[in-house]
């Protein structure tokens, strides 16, 4: 049996996994990472980070007999996180914050800290699946609920991350992991789960830059797709591609944010069909079985969390990207999300959309 240590977000999913795992004879030690504070330049914590999560956390390990502990992770939340999210948009990007945070603090700073002090693995409530092969190898799956599967967020994850992994409710349904929750009487079973950004107040990133760079939002050009100029913008990390509200540009045609220039400030806008992509470029690729497939593949690729994955042909570039050739035009193809490879339910890798060239 293992010395696990449980990333515990006072969440019914993290409850259940500590649960399961001690029910499995491990020996289990419950942690809350500190992430953000509630009164930091007036913004909020939601329900994953605040303090209300350290304190349900607490009560299902006091129930479960279990140590527990909080680390404090606020300065690399900071500059990993919150700034990498500030600097994307300033840079007519959309970020993917949860990416960065499983990246960075989760499966980085926590797997560091979890060896330091002598533990054998690191557990999470996360919905992905990790099998071993014949050949010895990790493989990282879907999660059985199709509707509630985080292998989107988790694709960064080599060898070396998920050999000292686990993910104990990966093999259940949503409504399975509260039904045993509440059989367990864990006292997370019916709790709220959190939908927005844990920084953000309101769920409205725009306060965020507003607070933190105002000196970012610069007025300038909306230009249409031959480069007139039709409306001014309020400053471009105010707006994401795909965008269709708030551009101010009156009646007529509905048109949508198609790109983001930063060299020009210019907004540029088009059609509903102009959002179409039927290639992309993908940097920073990052593997499951620490190498890509081959040079040149077929998979199929999802670009948003929630995305439909579509086919597609996925080749080597010369310097070190990756092309995407998807079988039919996705719609709102958005640089700086994450897309990721799959194999059916197994995860190959991903890497980071590329903004296009732009005239």
């Amino acid at each position: 049996m293992a010395n696990v240590l449980v990333a515990m977000s006072g969440g019914v999913d993290s409850s259940l996994a500590a649960a399961l795992l001690q029910e499995a004879g491990h020996q289990v030690t419950g942690v809350t990472m500190h992430l953000w504070d509630d009164d930091e330049q007036g913004l909020r914590e939601s329900l994953c980070c605040a303090a209300e999560a350290a304190t349900s956390a607490r009560r299902v390990c006091a129930l479960l007999g279990i140590p527990f502990y909080v680390f404090n992770y606020q300065r690399e939340f900071r500059r990993h996180v919150i700034e990498y999210f500030i600097r994307a948009y300033t840079h007519g990007l959309t970020p993917n914050p949860c990416v960065e945070c499983n990246r960075m603090i989760k499966f980085r700073a926590l797997l560091d800290r979890a060896r330091a002090l002598g533990f054998d693995a690191v557990a999470t409530g996360h919905y992905a699946r990790i099998v071993r092969d014949d050949c010895g190898r990790y493989q990282l799956w879907r999660a059985v609920d199709t509707e509630k599967d985080q292998s989107y967020m988790l694709h960064m994850l080599g060898q070396a991350d998920l050999a000292r992994l686990l993910f104990p409710i990966g093999e259940y349904t949503k409504q399975q992991v509260r039904e045993m929750a509440a059989a367990r009487c864990l006292p997370s079973a019916n709790r709220e789960e959190s939908q927005d950004i844990c920084f953000v107040p309101d769920g409205d990133y725009r306060n965020l830059l507003r607070i933190e760079a105002p000196e970012s939002l610069i007025p300038g050009p909306i230009v249409d797709l031959e480069g007139r100029e039709i409306g001014r913008h309020r400053g471009l990390p105010l707006y994401t591609v795909g965008q269709r509200r708030g551009l101010g540009l009156g009646g007529g045609e509905p048109r949508y944010v198609v790109a983001i220039d930063p060299a020009r400030n210019a907004l540029i806008v088009g059609p509903v069909e102009a959002l179409n992509r039927e290639r992309f470029i993908v940097t920073d690729a990052r593997w499951v079985d620490d190498a890509p497939p081959a040079e040149t593949f077929h998979c199929q690729v999802q670009v948003r969390a929630h995305a439909e994955p579509l086919p597609a042909r996925v080749s080597a570039q010369p310097d070190g990207r990756w092309l995407v050739e998807l079988e039919r035009p996705q719609r709102a193809v958005s640089p700086g999300q994450a897309a990721v490879f799959y194999d059916g339910v197994r995860v190959l890798g991903g890497g980071w959309i590329a903004r296009p060239e732009v005239g």
